[in-house]
């Protein structure tokens, strides 16, 4: 199938080796599983980003219509708050029970 030769021109005293054409497909083939490995965990890094930040984008979204939803509700209990003031004043105003009385002239 495939042998190795000593070249002895060879500069570095090395060797050379010949291969047959399936191991140097499978040579290719791996160099290119290594560069779409590479490619494969960038693509899945970039996916998982995305997804973090849609993740965080919907969060956000969330959180900024409860902040609206709050403050909706902060209105309206406010205004009922001063209605309800209002109707506990106009009740004590028209009470006797919480009006002055002049306690000096009566026991005299």
């Amino acid at each position: 199938m495939f042998t190795t030769i000593s070249l002895a021109d060879d500069a570095d005293g090395g060797s050379a080796a010949l291969y047959t054409k399936q191991e140097t497909e499978l040579f290719i083939m791996n160099c290119d599983i290594d560069g779409d490995m590479e490619n494969q965990v960038e693509m899945e890094e970039k996916t998982r980003l995305i997804n973090q930040v849609l993740e965080l984008q919907h969060t956000l979204e969330d959180l900024s219509a409860r902040v609206d939803a709050v403050k909706e509700e902060n209105l309206k209990l406010k205004s009922e708050n001063q209605v309800l003031g209002q109707y506990i004043e106009n009740l004590m105003s028209a009470s006797s029970v919480f009006q002055t009385t002049d306690t000096k002239g009566k026991r005299k």
